[in-house]
């Protein structure tokens, strides 16, 4: 089943907590602090992969976690950092938040957006001696890392997109034109689900798309098709496919045009092939009397009898607007693109892990977030806690 949505949750890793350590050795009995810091969390990353053609690999497993920091150690040894985690989406997904925000749009192959950054690594005690402090007693936890909810929305990337009414023979045509075999039968509504197809050529190759058939209406939510229009948003060329054995084409046109149009996205502005379908049930041309710039080409076509099939196919190679260059003149494309939400703000207060407990330093949060923060910190029953001039002990 095709599925163009999907809800995840990604947790980056926890910052490792910093050692408190000293150096103890034959002959160096009271040697100075030497606990080293702890490794950064891993980070959520999302990457484009061309060889996905849908979001159902992530049905199934809603929660992407990445690795923890590994903690300090003495002998100023730091903890590794947290492995990240990268889950490969299909080119043309649109990561938004929970409030539908568009946090990014991977539309090249490649594209990378890192959408949970791990927590920073707590500092050793040995980052803490000075001249006047030459043995603290205390080293920094890490920071957590970022919990997230996601919505992932499928924008397929294709050179061309068939469009036009129920019934109309577009499966039929992408099954004639390309590698593509979707189910096709004589009654609306066959095709529930948009098809990719690769249509060959000895100088190379392009992309068509198939959705539902869509209906009047359907810009405002009617019938099976108005749940894949953005599908279309990212073809380069618009495949008018009508009933050519009626003799409505032009109101047919004109339909599906207005709903192009009503659904916005620059639909009704994009380049169009009017194909004609099922001439073998007319022994005369279908008459077609729009005139308008968008449309390139006019094909009268039959799938069941071959008939001006080979002409369509040459007029998609030729008709096809070229893809823009997605750099400037001059420069080069990159390996990929890297996008970073905005950093958190720092917290204005620290938890240092002391050698009686622990100790809250800066200004302390009250209720139930210093709570959080003293758990995610690893406080146990019965630990010391300092919060400013008080000693507690942590009663969960």
């Amino acid at each position: 089943m095709f599925n163009d949505r999907a809800r995840i949750v990604v947790r980056s890793g926890r910052g490792g907590d910093g050692a408190l350590g000293f150096r103890r050795e034959k002959y160096v009995p009271k040697g100075g602090p030497d606990g080293g810091d702890g490794g950064r969390g891993g980070d959520v990353a999302l990457t484009a992969d061309a060889a996905l053609r849908d979001l159902s690999s992530l049905r199934g497993r809603p929660v992407f976690a990445a690795a923890r920091g590994g903690n300090g150690r003495g002998g100023r040894r730091h903890g590794a950092d947290g492995d990240d985690a990268e889950v490969l989406v299909p080119v043309g997904t649109q990561v938004r938040s929970e409030d539908g925000a568009l946090v990014a749009d991977l539309a090249t192959p490649g594209a990378r957006v890192v959408v949970a950054t791990g927590g920073q690594g707590g500092r050793g005690n040995a980052r803490f001696a000075t001249p006047t402090r030459q043995a603290p007693r205390f080293a920094e936890t890490g920071l957590p890392g970022e919990t997230r909810a996601l919505e992932l929305r499928l924008k397929l990337v294709a050179d061309a997109a068939l469009a036009g009414l129920p019934n109309a023979g577009k499966s039929s045509l992408l099954r004639r034109i390309s590698n593509a075999t979707p189910k096709v039968a004589d009654y609306p509504f066959t095709t529930v689900q948009p098809v990719l197809g690769t249509v060959e050529a000895p100088d190379g190759q392009l992309t068509v798309v198939d959705v539902p058939g869509l209906i009047e209406g359907a810009s405002d939510g009617v019938g099976l098709g108005h749940e894949f229009l953005a599908h279309l948003e990212r073809a380069r060329l618009l495949v008018h496919v009508i009933d050519g054995s009626e003799d409505d084409a032009d109101e047919r046109f004109r339909a599906i045009d207005r709903e192009l149009a009503l659904y916005g996205a620059g639909l009704d502005e994009r380049p169009q092939i009017v194909v004609l379908n099922k001439a073998d049930l007319s022994p005369d041309p279908a008459p077609f009397g729009v005139d308008d710039d968008r449309i390139l080409a006019v094909h009268r076509v039959s799938c069941v009898t071959g008939l001006g099939i080979p002409e369509l196919e040459r007029a998609l190679f030729a008709l096809c607007p070229t893809a823009p260059e997605p750099t400037a003149e001059g420069e080069e494309l990159p390996e990929f693109l890297e996008y970073r939400p905005t950093p958190r703000a720092r917290r204005p207060f620290r938890i240092l892990r002391t050698d009686r407990g622990f100790r809250v330093v800066g200004t302390a949060p009250v209720g139930d977030e210093l709570e959080e923060a003293l758990r995610g910190a690893g406080v146990r029953k019965g630990a010391l806690v300092e919060i400013g001039d008080e000693e507690l002990e942590w009663q969960p």
